[in-house]
C-alpha cells in the first residue's frame, strides 16, 4: 500500500503544476466542447482577446477569436494550426487545435503574434520607401546623364563648327 501513496501524491502534485501552468503562461488557452462552447479558459486569453471579466463559460468559441478554427479541427477530426488575426482588438496569433483524449474537448493554445506581423509591416513598409527612394535616385541620376550628354552633343557640334570654319 505504502508504493500506491507516492503515486496517488506525485499525481496530486503533478495536477497542481498543470494547473498553475494553464494560469500562469503567457499562451491563451481555451477548452472548447464539440458544440464550439467555451469550457474553460485562462488568463492570458482574457487579456490577449480583451475579455476582461466577462463570463466567457457556454459562450462560443468563435465570438471572441472572430474564425472558425475550432469548428473546422472538430470537422477534420484531428490537429489544426491556424494564423489569423481580430483587427478590432489589434491581435495576430497562432493557435495550435487539437482534441483532449476521452475527452469530448478541444483545446485551443494561442499565441500572440502582433509584435512580429507589427515588424514585418514594419520591414514591408521600409523596403518599399528603399524601393521608391532608389528610384527616385536612379531618375536623376538618368535626366544628369541625359543632359551630360546633351552639353557634350553641343560642344561636339560647335566644336565641328568651329574645325569645319
Amino acid at each position: 500500500m505504502s508504493a500506491r501513496q507516492p503515486d496517488r501524491d506525485q499525481a496530486k502534485s503533478t495536477s497542481q503544476y498543470e494547473g498553475a501552468i494553464l494560469q500562469q503562461t503567457p499562451n491563451g488557452i481555451l477548452l472548447v466542447d464539440r458544440e464550439t462552447r467555451i469550457r474553460f479558459v485562462n488568463p492570458a486569453f482574457r487579456t490577449m482577446f480583451r475579455c476582461g471579466d466577462e463570463e466567457l463559460i457556454g459562450e462560443p468559441a468563435s465570438r471572441f477569436v472572430h474564425c472558425d478554427c475550432f469548428e473546422r479541427a472538430i470537422a477534420a477530426g484531428g490537429r489544426l494550426m491556424v494564423k489569423s488575426s481580430v483587427p478590432a482588438h489589434e491581435i495576430s496569433f497562432r493557435v495550435g487545435l487539437f482534441p483532449i483524449a476521452g475527452q469530448e474537448l478541444y483545446c485551443g493554445i494561442f499565441i500572440d503574434t502582433s509584435e512580429e506581423e507589427e515588424a514585418k509591416k514594419h520591414l514591408r513598409e521600409l523596403r518599399a520607401q528603399t524601393l521608391q527612394r532608389a528610384q527616385e535616385v536612379i531618375s536623376r541620376q538618368m535626366k544628369t546623364a541625359q543632359e551630360i550628354a546633351r552639353l557634350l552633343g553641343e560642344t561636339t557640334a560647335e566644336t565641328k563648327v568651329l574645325l569645319v570654319s
